[in-house]
């Protein structure tokens, strides 16, 4: 039987819609687990493509934000069960980026 990484539940939070990396980022602090917060970062940069789609839906144009939005709700899906299946995959290249990028969440 295959078990859980530590902090698995921590990352699960990460994909909760609005603050859940946030209130993942806050559990984790004392811990830092790994997987945790390889997820909080993931789920960060998701956050920040979220956003520029909600910029680009009322701003540039309707159908790219909208289909920019519906892309990103897959991928937010994906990596949630990614999370969910033990794994630290998610968005080819952008994933990998992010944990580079984002280190002031470590």
């Amino acid at each position: 039987m295959k078990t859980s990484p530590a902090g698995k539940s921590t990352a699960l939070i990460a994909y909760a819609p609005f603050v859940g990396f946030l209130i993942a980022f806050f559990i984790n602090k004392d811990e830092n687990y790994e997987f945790a917060t390889w997820h909080i970062k993931n789920m960060f940069g998701l956050w920040l493509i979220f956003m520029v789609s909600l910029i680009v839906q009322s701003q540039i144009d309707v159908t790219a934000g909208d289909i920019l939005w519906l892309l990103c709700s897959l991928l937010w899906l994906y990596c949630l069960a990614m999370a969910y299946f033990n794994k630290q995959k998610g968005i080819p290249f952008l994933s990998e980026k992010f944990q580079e990028w984002f280190t002031f969440l470590n």
